[in-house]
């Protein structure tokens, strides 16, 4: 796996909002450090799925967008196999997302439709929903 998370998710067409979120928030660089890190990518009809104007307001708001986007990374490459029911993963923002695996898989209330896309410096699992923290 030569590309990182960042290189992976462009490549794959479906993380434009995700991939833009990401640079308005400065965390390119750290997408492409060492990690390894684990990725619930949104595809961009989850972004569009969000409330009108919700998307526009956090490219505006760095800050908020960051404490989005880093609650969709967990330190740490975690392949679905190692997901149990009713495990709690903290992730880069600090909080916890909580992993369902009955029936499909879900963070929080996101399921997850594409598992173990791995890249360089972790793997990414493709979400249905932006998952928002407890603000």
């Amino acid at each position: 796996h030569s590309k990182d998370i960042v290189d992976t998710a462009i490549d794959a067409g479906s993380f434009t909002t995700l991939v833009a979120a990401v640079q308005a928030a400065g965390l390119v660089d750290t997408l492409k450090g060492e990690g390894p890190f684990t990725v619930f990518a949104p595809t961009d009809e989850a972004f569009a799925a969000l409330p009108e104007g919700t998307v526009e307001a956090l490219l505006a708001d760095p800050e908020a967008l960051a404490a989005i986007l880093t609650y969709h990374v967990i330190a740490g490459k975690v392949m679905s196999t190692d997901l149990t029911n009713g495990m709690m993963a903290a992730t880069v923002n600090g909080a916890d997302v909580t992993i369902m695996t009955e029936g499909g898989v879900m963070v929080n209330d996101a399921n997850v439709i594409s598992a173990d896309i791995e890249a360089s410096n972790g793997v990414i699992h493709v979400i249905d929903k932006v998952i928002l923290p407890a603000m």
